[in-house]
C-alpha cells in the first residue's frame, strides 16, 4: 500500500460508522499501522438526493438510487476510488463502468421492534401508530396487524428515535445491523422474527463498489470480501431483480448457507399488507456458487412475478 485510495460514502452517522469499521479492517488486512491508515484511506464525504430530501417518501422522489448517485458519479470520475453502501440500497444494475467488488462479513438482517410501552407487536393495541417510510415494512405490519396505523416517519437512526421520544409515533422498526455498528445494542432486544418480518434483500449487508478497470481497487477490496455473504447477497438481488424490485413495491428476501445447502425465502405484498406471495426454496450449493445463487433468486422471484402480476406495486 503505498498511494491512498479515497473511500467516498454519504455523511449520515451509520454510513461513517460503517465505512470506518471496513476501512480499519482494510487496514488490517494490509498491514497497515494505525497512524497510516487515515492517510492511505482519507474518507470523502458525498451527499447524496436521498439525504436532501426530507419531506417525503422516496418512491415519491424516483426510489432506488437516490443513496448512490452521486457517490457513483464521484467514482466514475475518478475523485474517489472506492464506494461504500448499505447494499440495500445499491440498484440491482450497476451503471456501466462500475462492479461490486464483494461484501465484508453480513451483520445481523433483521429489524428491531423499537417501542416504549410494549415488547413485540402483537402486544399492541389497536390503532397504534407505526412510524415508517419503509413500504416494505409497512406492507408486513399491516399484513399481521391490519388494525395498527402507518405514519411516514424518515430519518437518521438518531432522528427517527428523537421521534418516537416526542410522540410523532408511538412504535417504529431499525434494522439490527446499523444500531449494532452505531453501538446501541441495547436497542436490539427485540429483534423481529424473520418468520413475522422478513428483512429487505441485503439488509446488514454493505457493498463495495469500483470501477471495473481499477484493478488496485479490486485487489485491495478482495482483501475484506467474504464469500458467504456474497453468495446470499446474490440470490436475494436476483430475487430482487426478477420483481423488478424498487421503492415502489414491498419486497423481503433472506439468503442463508447451512449443511452446504443454500435457502432461500423470499416474498412479496400488496402495499397494504391485505395479500402475500411467499416462497422457501434451497439449492445444494457445488460448482459456481454465485451462479447456482442467482438462479435460485431468480426462480422463485419469477414464480412470484408470474402468481403476483402488478397486485404489489405502489402506484403514486
Amino acid at each position: 500500500m503505498q498511494s491512498p485510495l479515497v473511500i467516498g460514502t454519504r455523511g449520515s452517522p451509520l454510513a461513517l460508522a460503517q465505512t470506518r469499521q471496513v476501512r480499519r479492517a482494510l487496514a488490517v488486512a494490509l498491514e497497515v499501522p494505525v497512524e497510516e491508515e487515515e492517510r492511505l484511506f482519507p474518507i470523502e464525504v458525498i451527499k447524496t438526493s436521498g439525504d436532501r430530501i426530507q419531506d417525503r417518501r422516496l418512491i415519491e422522489a424516483g426510489g432506488k438510487g437516490l443513496f448512490t448517485k452521486e457517490i457513483e458519479e464521484a467514482l466514475l470520475e475518478g475523485r474517489i476510488g472506492l464506494a461504500i453502501h448499505s447494499m440495500k440500497d445499491v440498484p440491482t444494475e450497476n451503471p456501466d463502468g462500475l462492479v461490486l467488488a464483494g461484501s465484508p462479513p453480513r451483520e445481523d438482517p433483521r429489524d428491531a421492534f423499537i417501542c416504549y410501552d410494549a415488547a413485540t407487536l402483537d402486544d399492541l393495541p389497536a390503532g397504534t401508530r407505526i412510524g415508517t417510510a419503509s413500504l416494505r415494512r409497512q406492507a408486513q405490519t399491516l399484513n399481521r396487524r391490519p388494525d395498527l396505523k402507518i405514519v411516514n416517519l424518515r430519518g437518521n437512526v438518531g432522528t427517527r428515535l428523537d421521534k418516537i421520544a416526542a410522540g410523532e409515533a408511538d412504535a417504529t422498526y431499525l434494522a439490527v445491523s446499523g444500531l449494532k455498528r452505531l453501538g446501541r445494542p441495547e436497542l436490539t432486544e427485540n429483534p423481529m422474527p424473520v418468520e413475522v418480518m422478513l428483512p429487505a434483500a441485503a439488509q446488514g449487508a454493505l457493498a463495495l463498489q469500483v470501477r471495473e478497470d481499477d484493478a488496485r481497487a479490486l485487489e485491495i477490496a478482495a482483501h475484506v470480501a467474504d464469500r458467504q455473504t456474497t453468495i446470499a447477497i446474490a440470490a436475494e438481488r436476483a430475487f430482487l431483480a426478477a420483481l423488478d424490485g424498487s421503492c415502489r413495491t414491498p419486497i423481503a428476501a433472506l439468503a442463508e448457507i447451512a449443511d452446504g445447502d443454500l435457502r432461500l425465502r423470499g416474498e412479496a405484498l400488496t402495499p397494504d399488507g391485505a395479500q402475500k406471495w411467499a416462497r422457501d426454496a434451497r439449492a445444494p450449493l457445488s460448482g459456481d456458487f454465485v451462479a447456482i445463487a442467482r438462479m435460485l433468486g431468480e426462480t422463485i422471484g419469477g414464480e412470484i412475478r408470474e402468481e403476483a402480476g402488478d397486485a404489489i406495486r405502489y402506484e403514486l
